[in-house]
């Protein structure tokens, strides 16, 4: 397959994958929350936040192991690549022996701190286990695979895995919570949906990667990235991860379920988002090692146009429905105030802005710039804890958001001149003005459309019309603003989408 014809493959699968998550995103939560209540539902989303950041014992490695295998793998170098597969196992088992000794540590503190009349601290400290269950699967068995997987443009192979599990665990988790079965119980049995994923990566690597020897003498020079790319990694563990637990310290389990609704929505707009990403981290790593800079240029400006394209009208849309969504999908709940409209636009602001930086974050990636920008990424995860922790106390989930803006709006700072230095030597004001071309797309979209953030819908079927008709201006809008301001990008990026299109039309 080529590079086009991977990247095709790995977004029609993203696509579908996303799509699946985003339904499933809709219907759990709101099954939790009718058939366990909004303390259950914030003590579960509590527990798997603190199970992601145990995730950072893996910090840094999962990238560097990906970025080594590109090179031997663009030169079929079947020795090279056996060798970083066996050190990046090496790794993945030290790992997992002490996320395992942290998940015993949550187990025996976590009932201490957070208490509920709904399970005893011996069932809470057992779902702390089960709800880690997968990442013990991953790291010592399929997190090598993953790997090579990923630096191979197949992470079509993980979509598709990644979709009948989801499917089986919603299965799961209509049928049980039907019948009120314990939510431990729930839980525990749904990891059959993690071990069906699992057999299913583990023996289709065996076959693909075959040539792969797991005794070959480990690489361990070749990871030596992982320790320079774990301030990138703890950058992202530490921004999903610090507001539900500074939440869960210092507010309460049915805040935590107010954030944990609000960023279901944040989330199933990322899974659209990242339907346009996948696999893309790897292309430019391969154009990169390759070092074409005349490719670079022109599949670089096709993205970043196309991707600030798509996250002005994703967020544009989302900025005007959050709140008629939320107030249907939470209607019937009188446990928890979950009408807080500047939660919403705060919300939304902070994913526009967390966006903004993807396409200079992806190339910090397939560069392997992750000790040269070790500095910001700390600076970042200051920007993040200490205004949190001042602001959540006094706030609730505003201040982390707040928080969370501030930290953003730096790093947006930071890339935007970075990238054009270090990695693309592309001008900075293309960059800036796109973004400024952004922000006043969105004000134009959301100014005449604005009313609709207050109304009070009367079902889905009524937000879904206005949904489509928000949709369609805000696509008429970017459409109308880029042809005026930038002709030439459009008209490329539009010829790129016509060719992929056509070539797929002629092997059919």
């Amino acid at each position: 397959m080529t590079r086009t014809e991977k990247f095709m493959s790995n977004t029609i699968a993203s696509a579908a994958y996303q799509m699946v998550v985003m339904i499933v995103g809709l219907i759990t939560p709101r099954i939790m929350l009718v058939a366990y209540g909004s303390e259950i539902n914030g003590l579960v989303s509590s527990i798997t936040q603190f199970v992601s950041y145990f995730v950072i014992v893996e910090a840094g490695l999962s990238g560097a192991a990906v970025y080594s295998l590109y090179k031997p793998l663009a030169d079929k170098d079947h020795d090279g690549i056996s060798s970083i597969v066996t050190a990046t196992r090496d790794f993945y088992y030290k790992s997992g022996f002490v996320f395992i000794g942290m998940l015993v540590l949550l187990a025996a503190v976590y009932p201490i701190f957070v208490k509920t009349d709904m399970l005893s601290p011996a069932l809470i400290a057992i779902l702390v286990f089960v709800l880690g269950f997968n990442k013990i699967i991953d790291f010592f068995l399929l997190a090598k695979y993953r790997a090579i997987l990923t630096a191979d443009q197949r992470s079509y192979i993980i979509s598709i895995g990644s979709i009948i599990s989801t499917v089986i665990n919603l299965i799961i988790i209509v049928v049980l919570a039907k019948y009120g079965i314990n939510i431990v119980l729930l839980k525990t049995v749904a990891i059959l949906s993690v071990i069906f994923r699992s057999c299913y990566l583990y023996f289709y690597s065996m076959k693909k990667y075959s040539y792969v020897n797991l005794k070959a003498k480990p690489n361990v020079s070749a990871l030596s990235k992982r320790w320079n790319a774990f301030y990138l990694q703890l950058l992202q563990i530490v921004q999903k991860g610090t507001p539900t637990i500074l939440i869960t310290f210092f507010s309460t389990l049915q805040n935590v379920s107010i954030y944990s609704i609000f960023n279901m929505v944040i989330t199933g707009l990322s899974s659209l988002l990242d339907i346009f990403m996948s696999g893309l981290s790897a292309s430019f790593g391969d154009i990169l090692s390759r070092k074409d800079m005349k490719v670079l240029h022109k599949a670089y400006r096709d993205f970043e146009f196309s991707y600030y394209g798509l996250i002005t009208i994703v967020y544009s849309v989302a900025l005007i429905l959050i709140m008629p969504f939320v107030r249907i999908y939470t209607s019937d709940i009188v446990d928890a105030n979950y009408n807080q409209p500047i939660v919403g636009i705060l919300f939304i602001l902070n994913a526009y802005l967390y966006n903004i930086k993807t396409p200079q974050g992806m190339l910090v990636i397939s560069a392997g710039h992750f000790k040269e920008t070790q500095k910001q990424s700390t600076i970042q995860v200051l920007c993040i804890i200490i205004p949190g922790i001042i602001l959540v106390p006094q706030i609730g989930i505003a201040g982390i958001l707040i928080a969370l803006i501030i930290s953003n709006i730096y790093r947006d700072i930071d890339l935007l001149f970075y990238i054009p230095k270090k990695v693309t030597k592309l001008p900075v004001m293309e960059t800036f003005l796109r973004i400024v071309r952004s922000v006043i797309t969105m004000v134009i979209t959301v100014i005449p459309a604005g009313f609709i953030f207050n109304m009070v819908m009367s079902g889905y079927i009524e937000w879904i019309l206005y949904a489509i008709a928000v949709l369609i201006y805000s696509i008429v809008v970017w459409i109308a603003v880029s042809f005026v301001s930038d002709r030439k990008q459009l008209v490329s990026v539009l010829g790129r989408f016509k060719n992929m299109i056509n070539a797929k039309f002629k092997r059919l």
